[in-house]
């Protein structure tokens, strides 16, 4: 028979066996991890949210330089590093594009695929490779807990039209998820309009080897770009083709493949295409092989090894491409609420940047029930993009003569859990990144194209501090502050294009709770100040009525209407109004 599910707690409190897969080497409980990762919820408070950039806004630590609203293009950024420095995951899966970071954060999936957000502040590279010098962030999906359909259509200003659709059904072996979603707008100004179109399948299977995951998606996004990359009336559209495989070979091995196809067409001129268009199309191949072996029963030894290709064929940066491959170990000493230590190194082999090697050490020690301590050290690189090296227009250009980065980055935290049964929880840390070769785009003055270099000595120092309170059962207030200072002798007064846009100071307040009347709501206020720019506050508020079979809800952005910029020259929207409803209809098993 047909049942209707409501939508749930929407102040719900992550459970005490949340476990977290990022930035360990073994899934833990989240409060056993010696690393500064936070997991963020998303299926209990999707209709409390428009896209996945709603989400990445409640953590003072990341940087979401946008260029438009909803996920059409936003640049992600972790305690100062470039967005090319973040390293973006699918279910462990890279998504991050070799032609230019711009691309990594086009996810194949809609939000509906997504069951939380996990993010790893801090170097990821000897779990990683590349581009995870400043911080991982990694979508996981995970299968509902019953067969089930919804539907939801929404309606804004701006001409915002939206509809998605999921369809989720399958038994205790198998299970398959089929998504749809298209995001309209016709735009704020003038060449600001979009289209997001994501179709994606998720299957599971259990298999005499073990669980089968595979997951397709694709990706269309056309948008107009003004001012994107300059001054110009540019537009863009944007492809990805994804296939994402994983295969447990027993209890202790896995085996996974993931293939990325994205191609770039880019017009300078949106109504004079003829003067100045590019187009490319990278393809990217990831194959891995993973093993752990208990030694004892608190010592387990993770090892591995990866093989990565990658090319190019474009009209602006040529035909290129590159091979990689890489092995890896690590052994962790863990005794639940005592101590944890980990230490592991991987080696990765290129075949014109020779060889990087990336070692890492972390250990956490709890000094009371409700408090622990914790550090860690570790080495982190990123190869450039194509982009990078090739490209040229005439308002930037590349160097085929970069190297590739170099990072050691450090960090001492005090966390504070008193227990999941108030919900209440804090954390101070302390964190230091010094990097050499840095790569930024450069230039003397607004009169010369902005160049890409190696810097060759960049640090940042921060601290980052966050309390979670529970005032009532229904409630929950998160606060959030994030401070940083970064230094670069080596500019000599040359212009920053990206690395010296950071936050010196960013904050978030974020209220979440039942109401009566089966009401929910979410409310966030975002404080943040760039380099050398004026402080700017953004006001989001989120309503939803938690009936049983049809959930209206209504959302609300940039409530004071600020004008503002998270990229110098391409302005935001101001206030924005969305309305619609879901139909959500699950059997019962």
């Amino acid at each position: 028979m047909f049942a209707a599910v409501c939508f749930g707690q929407a102040a719900q409190q992550p459970r005490k066996d949340t476990v977290i897969v990022t930035g360990t080497w073994e899934p833990v409980p989240a409060e056993e991890a010696d690393r500064s990762v936070r997991t963020i919820p998303v299926e209990s408070l999707r209709l409390l949210a428009n896209s996945f950039a709603d989400f990445l806004k409640l953590d003072s630590s990341l940087d979401l330089r946008q260029r438009a609203p909803n996920g059409v293009q936003a640049d992600l950024s972790i305690r100062g590093g470039t967005f090319g420095q973040t390293l973006i995951l699918l279910d462990g899966l890279r998504l991050n594009d070799a032609q230019s970071g711009h691309h990594s954060l086009d996810l194949p999936v809609p939000l509906e695929a997504i069951s939380r957000i996990e993010v790893l502040r801090g170097s990821g590279s000897s779990l990683y490779g590349s581009d995870a010098s400043a911080g991982v962030v990694n979508f996981v999906t995970e299968r509902p807990e019953a067969p089930e359909f919804r539907l939801r259509g929404a309606l804004g200003n701006f001409g915002v039209n939206q509809e998605r659709a999921s369809l989720s059904f399958g038994g205790d072996r198998w299970f398959q998820s089929l998504l749809f979603s298209r995001d309209f707008s016709t735009g704020f100004r003038p060449d600001r309009d979009y289209r997001n179109l994501i179709f994606s399948t998720i299957s599971r299977a259990k298999t005499r080897a073990g669980w089968s995951n595979l997951t397709l998606g694709y990706s269309d996004k056309p948008f107009g770009a003004d001012q994107f990359y300059g001054n110009f009336p540019s537009w863009e559209n944007t492809k990805t083709w994804f296939a994402g495989a994983r295969q447990e070979l027993g209890k202790k091995t896995e085996a996974t493949f993931t293939f990325r196809r994205h191609s770039d067409l880019f017009v300078l001129f949106r109504d004079r295409p003829q003067v100045f268009h590019n187009h490319h199309a990278t393809r990217s191949w990831q194959g891995a092989l993973r093993r752990r072996e208990e030694l004892a029963p608190n010592i387990r030894l993770f090892y591995g090894g990866e093989g990565y290709a990658d090319d190019i064929e474009s009209s602006n940066l040529g035909a290129h491409s590159r091979r990689r491959g890489a092995a890896y170990g690590s052994i962790d000493v863990r005794a639940l609420r005592r101590f944890s230590f980990t230490a592991g190194a991987r080696e990765e082999v290129y075949g014109s940047f020779d060889s990087q090697f990336s070692p890492t050490a972390s250990a956490a020690f709890w000094i009371a029930p409700a408090w622990k301590v914790r550090g860690s050290a570790s080495r982190a690189f990123r190869i450039p993009t194509y982009t990078e090296l090739y490209y040229s227009d005439p308002a930037n250009l590349g160097n085929a003569g970069l190297t590739p980065e170099r990072a050691w980055s450090y960090e001492g935290g005090l966390d504070w859990l008193p227990g999941s049964a108030n919900g209440w929880r804090g954390e101070a840390v302390v964190f230091h990144r010094r990097e050499e070769n840095g790569i930024d785009y450069v230039r003397p003055s607004p009169a010369v194209r902005w160049q890409a270099v190696n810097i060759h000595k960049l640090s940042f120092t921060g601290i980052e501090a966050s309390l979670g309170l529970r005032p009532y059962r229904s409630q929950t207030l998160d606060l959030r502050y994030t401070g940083m200072k970064g230094s670069a002798a080596a500019l000599n007064g040359l212009q920053s294009k990206y690395v010296f846009n950071y936050p010196v100071h960013s904050g978030v307040v974020q209220w979440q709770g039942s109401l009566p009347a089966r009401m929910a709501m979410r409310t966030r206020v975002g404080v943040l100040q760039r380099l050398n720019r004026q402080t700017y506050a953004l006001y989001d508020f989120y309503l939803v009525h938690q009936a049983q079979w049809i959930r209206p809800f209504f959302q609300a952005t940039n409530l004071s209407n600020t004008y503002y910029e998270e990229i110098p020259g391409v302005a935001m929207p101001g206030r924005a109004i969305v309305g619609g409803l879901e139909i959500t209809v699950r059997l019962k098993r």
